[in-house]
């Protein structure tokens, strides 16, 4: 069985777990009267804008569900009880135990599996897609956007300010307290607690939980990269990209992205698989075959196009490149 979308996912677990649904005025119960030591979901919230899960359940059987899901949803909450193990689409297999979490979805496919026996708690939240488009954007155009953050990358981490809110949620609930305007302005006040801050400095408590790996500096060196660092080995790849025809020198090019010349040198290797000078060179014999294959250009105006004074050493850098002298090219595209 695959499910196509959040509500569908929703559906498919609460079958397995035999729940039936039982609306109140200010929320829904989700349980099984039948077998009340299986436990409960309380859902809160306004349809396809937000919801507030409260759960606390048994499983009662071994079961998988593939799930392929396009929707763009913001979820994030408390788990307190319960290992969930899921395997992303070319991913190796992963599990999610007791945390504060936050992730953002799109696209999201996969597999989640659930043991017979396990016991689930937390709270969470989830936003939709047509709150941040219907709400959030008319009304606060300036807020930060959802690109603040990773997609389909979990977050153990939520700002103190919110996991209280949830708390708090969670308290009202149990006292029959959470009224619709008062659970729209904790979501708002979440939202807003959650992009001061992604915007407050590049680099915050969601950024630096990223993994950018490590480097090697010299022959017994070793460093991790941060984010701050990934920002800066992608600011050269842009000045390079952008002025091939007369890259930075690596001296200026360091400078000009305020990094050292070796963590640029050995950052810029990691995460492009290549050379800055390996680079460089790449950019302009792509854009030179173009050039040839497109355009009636001079061999020596193409070579000048991309950086060189002399047509013959471009000549001789493009046969490299390509096994083919320029002239030889053009006749076969």
């Amino acid at each position: 069985m695959k499910v196509r979308s959040s509500e569908e996912f929703k559906r498919a677990v609460l079958k397995k777990l035999g729940f039936q649904e039982y609306r109140y005025e200010n929320y829904t119960l989700y349980t099984n009267k039948r077998r009340p030591e299986l436990g409960y979901l309380l859902l809160y919230g306004r349809a396809n804008y937000y919801t507030l899960g409260i759960a606390d359940y048994t499983i009662p059987e071994d079961f998988s569900l593939a799930f392929d899901n396009p929707e763009l949803l913001m979820r994030f909450g408390l788990v307190y009880q319960g290992v969930t193990q899921f395997q992303l689409e070319n991913a190796p297999v992963s599990s999610f135990s007791p945390s504060s979490f936050f992730v953002i979805e799109k696209n999201l496919k996969g597999q989640q599996n659930w043991k017979k026996g396990q016991h689930y708690h937390g709270a969470e939240i989830t936003i939709h897609e047509d709150y941040f488009s219907g709400v959030i954007r008319p009304n606060f155009p300036k807020s930060a956007g959802l690109d603040s953050f990773l997609n389909n990358y979990t977050y153990l981490y939520l700002p103190l300010e919110i996991v209280n809110i949830i708390r708090q949620l969670q308290r009202l609930a149990n006292e029959n307290s959470i009224t619709g305007i008062y659970l729209e302005a904790k979501i708002l006040e979440c939202i807003a607690i959650l992009f001061n801050e992604v915007t407050r400095s590049p680099e915050n408590a969601f950024t630096n939980q990223i993994d950018y790996g490590s480097i090697h500096i010299g022959k017994d060196r070793s460093i991790k990269l941060t984010a701050s660092d990934i920002r800066a080995i992608q600011k050269a790849h842009e000045l390079i990209t952008e002025n091939y025809a007369s890259p930075p020198h690596i001296t200026a090019l360091s400078r000009m992205v305020f990094l050292n010349e070796q963590k640029l040198k050995a950052g810029f290797s990691k995460h492009y698989h290549m050379s800055i000078g390996e680079y460089a060179n790449n950019i302009r014999m792509t854009i030179a075959a173009n050039l040839l294959s497109t355009t009636d250009l001079s061999i020596d105006t193409v070579a000048s196009r991309v950086g060189y004074n002399h047509s013959a050493n471009f000549a001789k850098m493009f046969k490299k490149t390509y096994g083919k002298t320029p002239l030889q090219f053009r006749k076969k595209s």
